[in-house]
C-alpha cells in the first residue's frame, strides 16, 4: 500500500515536471526567432570579450570587471559559453534563457513538493511562476540572464539547505555556502536569500517547533556565514553601480519621493500580479506622485500586513509569502535608487513566489468545507493558467526586436523619455534616420537634459548631413555629462571635419584615456595633429594605429603622406 502510494506519487511527480516544461514551452517558443534588444549590446553584440568566446584573458576578465554596473563573473560565462555555441545567433542565447527559466521552474516546484508534500499545490505556484507575464522580461530578454541564472542557484541553494537541515553537518553546510556564492556571483539580487532560509525555518521546515526560544538564536546564528557574504558582494555592488554612474543621489530624488514612489511600487506589484496589463520595459520615475494612489497602496499593504499578523498563529505561510514577497524586493524597491526607473517587471522574478504561495495555500483552506471544492479549484487553475499563457504569449511578442518594444512602452506609458529615444536608435540601426530624429526630439520634450538623446540626435544628423545640428547636441550632451565618451568621439569627429584641430585633438585624447587600444582613434587624432601642423606627432598616431592594426589601410597611407612632407 506504502509503495502504491509512493509511485504514484513519482508518477505525478513527473507528470507535473512534463507539464511544466510544456507551458514554458507553449508560452515562450517564439523568443527563439527575436533578436538582439536595447542592452544587448552591453553584454553580447557590441562587448569585445563575449565576441571572443572562452579564453583564459575573458576569464581573468569577467572575474574582474564591473562592466554593465554588476560584479557577474558567472554570468559572463555564461554569455561566453553562449558566444562559443550560437556564434551571434540570438535564438541561441534565448534557448538558454528558456532553459534556465525551465529549470528554475521546475525546481520550484520539487522544492516546494519536497518540504510540504503538497504536491498540486506545490505544481500551481511553478506554474504560476513559469508562465506570468511579468516573469516575461526576465526570459525573453537576453540581458537578463543575470535573473534567470541567479535564480537557478538560488533554488539550488535552497535544495541543499534542506539537504542540510535534515542531516546537519559541515560538509553539507559548505555545499549550501558555495551554491550560494555562484548564484551572488551570477547576480546580488541573491542577498535576501539568508532571509528567505530563516523564513522556510518558520514554514514549511517548522524548525522554530524543534527548539526552545533560547535556541531560535541558533537560526540566525547558522545564517551569520551567509549574511556576511550578503554584506560583502552588496557593498561590491553599490560600488560598482556608483562607478557606473547609475546610483541617482538623494539631490536628484529626496529620500520621501523614494519612500513614497516604493509604497506605491509594492502595491503596483501586486495589482499587476492580479491584472498583467501596461507591462512596458521601463516605468519612467516621476517626480509628483497621486495623494489617491499613495493612500489606496498605503490601504491595501496594511490591510494585507494586519490580516497576516492576525493569522501568524494559524496560518504561518501567509506571514511566510508576505514577508518573502517584501522582503526580496526590499533591495531593487528604490530606497537606493539605481537607475531612473520607477519599477521594473524584472525585478518580480523572485518576489512573486511569495505571493503564489499565500494564494496556492490560502484559497483551499478557505474552501476546505465546500462540497464543490475539488471541481471548483481544479476548473480554475486550469483556465487561470491558460489565460496566463494566451496573455504572456501577446506580450512577449512585444520583445521581438528594438522597434516593437520600445513602441509599446511609449504606447502604454506615458512621458517615457528613454522608450522614445531607444526607439529612435532602434530605427536608426534599420537607418530610418528621419524617424529616429523624430523620436529623439520627443525624448528632449520630456528631458531636455537628456545626453544619451542629445549624443543620438547628434549621431543622426550627421547621417542626414546636418553637422552644424549635430554639433550643438553633441556638446549640449557633454554639458548634461561632461564624462560621456560617445559623445566626445561624436563631437571630435565632426570639429575633424570643420577643421578645428585644436579642440578636436583635445577631445580625442580624453576619449584615448577610455579607450586606449582602438586604432580608429588614434589615426584620428595623427590627422587632427597633422592639420595642426603637428608633423612629427602626428606620424607617432598614424603607427600606433598600425601597430594595433597592421591592416588598417587608411593610417598606412596617412602615415606615408607625412614622410613625404619636409618638416
Amino acid at each position: 500500500m506504502i509503495r502504491e502510494f509512493y509511485n504514484q506519487r513519482r508518477h505525478e511527480t513527473i507528470v507535473i515536471c512534463l507539464l511544466l516544461a510544456a507551458i514554458i514551452l507553449a508560452t515562450f517558443w517564439d523568443v527563439q526567432n527575436y533578436d538582439f534588444v536595447f542592452d544587448d549590446g552591453v553584454y553580447v553584440t557590441s562587448n569585445t570579450y563575449v565576441r571572443q568566446g572562452l579564453t583564459g584573458e575573458n576569464i581573468k576578465w569577467a572575474m574582474t570587471t564591473t562592466d554593465a554596473g554588476f560584479w557577474h563573473p558567472i554570468t559572463w560565462l555564461s554569455l561566453f559559453l553562449d558566444h562559443d555555441l550560437y556564434n551571434l545567433n540570438a535564438g541561441g542565447y534565448h534557448w538558454t534563457n528558456l532553459l534556465f527559466h525551465m529549470a528554475n521552474s521546475i525546481l520550484l516546484f520539487l522544492l516546494l513538493n519536497r518540504m510540504t508534500g503538497a504536491i498540486y499545490r506545490s505544481g500551481f505556484v511553478a506554474a504560476l511562476f513559469a508562465v506570468h507575464p511579468l516573469h516575461i522580461e526576465s526570459v525573453a530578454w537576453i540581458s537578463q540572464r543575470k535573473d534567470v541564472l541567479s535564480t537557478f542557484f538560488w533554488m539550488l541553494t535552497m535544495w541543499f539547505y534542506i539537504s542540510y537541515v535534515k542531516k546537519q553537518c559541515i560538509s553539507k553546510y559548505l555545499i549550501v555556502i558555495c551554491v550560494f556564492i555562484l548564484g551572488l556571483l551570477s547576480k546580488p539580487m541573491l542577498v535576501t536569500l539568508p532571509f528567505v532560509l530563516l523564513l522556510f525555518d518558520f514554514w514549511p521546515l517548522n524548525r522554530t517547533l524543534l527548539f526552545s526560544n533560547k535556541n531560535v538564536a541558533f537560526l540566525l546564528i547558522e545564517k551569520v556565514p551567509l549574511i556576511l557574504i550578503s554584506i560583502i558582494i552588496g557593498i561590491i555592488t553599490f560600488y560598482s553601480e556608483q562607478k557606473a554612474g547609475a546610483v541617482i543621489t538623494l539631490e536628484s530624488i529626496p529620500l520621501g519621493l523614494r519612500v513614497t514612489n516604493a509604497i506605491i511600487t509594492y502595491a503596483e506589484y501586486i495589482k499587476k500580479m492580479v491584472w498583467p496589463q501596461d507591462l512596458a520595459v521601463f516605468y519612467p520615475y516621476f517626480n509628483t506622485l497621486s495623494a489617491s494612489n499613495v493612500f489606496l497602496s498605503v490601504l491595501i499593504l496594511t490591510v494585507i500586513s494586519s490580516f497576516v499578523a492576525n493569522e501568524v498563529k494559524k496560518r504561518r505561510y501567509l506571514a511566510v509569502g508576505w514577508l518573502w514577497y517584501v522582503g526580496t524586493l526590499l533591495p531593487v524597491i528604490g530606497i537606493i535608487q539605481i537607475g531612473s526607473h520607477a519599477m521594473a517587471d524584472r525585478y518580480t522574478y523572485i518576489p512573486l513566489i511569495g505571493l503564489f504561495i499565500m494564494i496556492a495555500w490560502g484559497i483551499p483552506e478557505l474552501l476546505e468545507h465546500w462540497r464543490y471544492k475539488k471541481i471548483w479549484l481544479t476548473g480554475s487553475t486550469v483556465m487561470i493558467i491558460l489565460i496566463f499563457i494566451i496573455c504572456s504569449r501577446i506580450q512577449t511578442q512585444v520583445w521581438e526586436n528594438g522597434i516593437t518594444l520600445f513602441s509599446h512602452a511609449i504606447t502604454v506609458t506615458k512621458k517615457n523619455y528613454l522608450a522614445q529615444s531607444n526607439l529612435g536608435v532602434a530605427l536608426a540601426e534599420h537607418q530610418d534616420y528621419e524617424g529616429a530624429i523624430f523620436h529623439y526630439k520627443e525624448a528632449l520634450k520630456v528631458k531636455p537634459d537628456y545626453a544619451a538623446a542629445h549624443n543620438n540626435l547628434g549621431a543622426a544628423l550627421v547621417q542626414r548631413g546636418r553637422s552644424d545640428e549635430a554639433i550643438k547636441h553633441f556638446r549640449a550632451a557633454l554639458k548634461s555629462n561632461p564624462n560621456y565618451v560617445s559623445a566626445q568621439r561624436h563631437l571630435a569627429d565632426e570639429l575633424l571635419k570643420k577643421g578645428d584641430y585644436q579642440e578636436a585633438i583635445t577631445f580625442y585624447y580624453k576619449v584615448l584615456h577610455i579607450e586606449p587600444d582602438d586604432p580608429e582613434l588614434y589615426n584620428n587624432l595623427g590627422v587632427a595633429l597633422a592639420g595642426n601642423k603637428n608633423f612629427t606627432l602626428a606620424a607617432r598616431y598614424f603607427s600606433t594605429a598600425l601597430r594595433i592594426n597592421p591592416h588598417y589601410a587608411e593610417a598606412r597611407n596617412n602615415l606615408q603622406t607625412i614622410k613625404g612632407i619636409s618638416y
